[in-house]
């Protein structure tokens, strides 16, 4: 039999032919799946794919940053804990860029260093959501940033103006872009 004519007559059939929907098509035959179900998973895939738009037009570089931003607060609070709880290492060297924080931090070695590690899990979590665009991660990284808020506004009030006002805002600042309404429709 020649090949050509072979692949001539079946041109059209071959061209509607996919292999992934076909595969889909004998698991869900194999499986014995009624349509209702077929139509969920249809719908279900039509919402990842819109996820993905960034929900009309949301820069992606200032949406990549934010899931950066909360990874590199997940190093640096797990910089933290390891240094608190394991003293005395090379690592301690960081606390010279604040060295006021270590002094207060230093005594309470265990207890804080693990509640920076839940710290910096709740960041890795929370950037893992965000990268996801699920909508778990979006109301993680907006109690975080929340409770940054709520801790700056705390400084404020004790006095110590420079840090808690730049704080407020940088972080206020942050909470209003993860409130916009493009922002929360991003996520499934």
């Amino acid at each position: 039999m020649d090949i050509g004519f072979v692949s001539a007559s079946c041109g059209a059939r071959w061209k509607a032919f996919s292999l992934p929907r076909f595969r889909q098509q004998i698991r869900i035959a194999a499986l014995g799946l009624n349509s209702s179900v077929l139509a969920y998973i249809e719908r279900m895939r039509g919402k990842d794919q819109r996820g993905l738009d960034l929900a009309g037009g949301v820069q992606p570089t200032a949406f990549t940053a934010v899931g950066i931003f909360l990874f590199f607060g997940a190093i640096m609070a797990s910089l933290a804990a390891t240094t608190l709880l394991w003293q005395g290492t090379a690592l301690d060297r960081m606390w010279a860029l604040n060295p006021a924080a270590h002094r207060q931090l230093a005594p309470l070695d265990g207890t804080v260093g693990i509640l920076f590690l839940l710290l910096g899990a709740a960041l890795a979590t929370a950037g893992i959501g965000w990268f996801r665009r699920r909508i778990w991660g979006w109301r993680l990284a907006v109690a975080i940033i929340a409770i940054q808020v709520f801790g700056d506004v705390v400084n404020c009030v004790r006095g110590d103006w420079l840090r808690g006002g730049a704080g407020v805002v940088i972080a206020g600042a942050l909470f209003l872009f993860l409130l916009r309404p493009k922002i929360r429709a991003a996520f499934a």
